[in-house]
């Protein structure tokens, strides 16, 4: 027995299973997207360890983390923390 669109969607009709599923392409489209960024963003933050470590410095600058963990937090809320964490935690691994 197959499975209709509207079933694996939840939704009730046949028109509300097309919107689910080209909202979702866009949606799968878009977490591509976000991927390739924070990769960029891991190997741009790599690039900043580096020259700071070199130069004698600290691979992690707090005050530099605080700020953009503000930036996300005024954007996005409490969870825009949560995230700005995981970022920093995938750029610079734990601390």
């Amino acid at each position: 027995m197959s499975v209709t669109p509207a079933e694996k969607t939840g939704a009730r009709t046949d028109e509300a299973a097309d919107v689910i599923n080209g909202a979702r392409e866009r949606i799968d489209t878009l977490d591509d997207r976000i991927i390739g960024l924070i990769q960029e963003r891991i190997a741009v933050s790599a690039v900043i360890q580096e020259a700071r470590i070199t130069s004698g410095g600290r691979r992690v600058n707090l005050s530099r983390e605080m700020e953009i963990l503000e930036h996300y937090s005024e954007a996005l809320g409490r969870p825009g923390t949560s995230l700005g964490m995981t970022l920093l935690e995938l750029c610079r691994g734990r601390i």
